[in-house]
């Protein structure tokens, strides 16, 4: 299988999450979708990833992409068996994909980190102003009274665990992390959820693509045992996408 998308996207981490608990390999390309070439256009209409190839299969779109893997591959079950339980993940799932990506990934990551290194601009600071006082507060106390004061969400480390603690490791990024004081549920989740081994093992994947000059990169990915495909389908010049600016 090979999965198109950057290490540091939450989606993408999402999803590479759910392959290791399911002891699926792959190889990936790692590109943001600004620097897609038309293949990739084609591949993600929307301008988005992760994208899956599992052989003459093409999918995109990280909730489609786990919900394929859990059904298509054994092992590891994503999502609870109780049909409530189910719902309840998926929702949660949902949530994170849409509000924390809303707000931790456009609201904060994306202004203060992507669009002044991708397009050379400030990011929106009212943007960030309104996230961090009033937006973010508010999705972390709905998230206190859901998660768990230990464990996880529904026994067994799955989807809705990996979901919801994906974005913070992006909002901790864009240097956000939630007050232990005010939201210990919370934190502690994030911490105990981030430190799991589905995570951990790409992270050092996540941090070369980070801060390692474009011209190496790849080569240190290589070099660090990343499972990188062949050919790319990134270009050198960024282009604007059907995508929150």
């Amino acid at each position: 299988m090979k999965i198109i998308g950057s290490f540091v996207s939450p989606y993408v981490r999402k999803v590479l999450a759910c392959m290791h608990l399911k002891g699926l390999s792959y190889e990936i390309d790692p590109i943001t979708p600004f620097f897609g070439n038309d293949e990739f256009r084609r591949l993600s209409p929307l301008c988005r990833i992760p994208v899956l190839i599992d052989g003459d299969f093409t999918t995109s779109d990280s909730s489609v992409i786990c919900a394929y893997l859990d059904e298509a591959y054994p092992g590891h079950p994503l999502l609870p068996a109780d049909p409530k339980d189910r719902a309840r993940a998926r929702w949660l799932e949902e949530f994170a994909d849409t509000r924390l990506g809303d707000l931790f990934i456009w609201g904060l990551f994306y202004q203060k980190i992507v669009h002044p290194l991708v397009w050379g601009e400030p990011g929106d600071q009212a943007r960030i102003a309104k996230t961090l006082s009033e937006d973010a507060p508010a999705a972390l106390d709905y998230l206190e009274g859901e998660l768990p004061e230990t464990g996880w969400l529904f026994g067994d480390f799955g989807l809705a665990d990996i979901a919801i603690a994906s974005f913070f490791r992006n909002a901790a990024y864009a240097d956000f992390e939630p007050d232990a004081g005010r939201w210990p549920r919370v934190a502690s989740f994030v911490a105990r959820a981030l430190a799991h081994d589905a995570f951990a093992s790409t992270f050092p994947f996540e941090n070369i693509q980070r801060s390692v000059d474009i011209k190496g990169r790849r080569q240190a990915l290589l070099d660090a045992g990343a499972p990188l495909c062949e050919l790319t389908l990134g270009e050198p010049v960024p282009r604007r996408g059907m995508m929150r600016l």
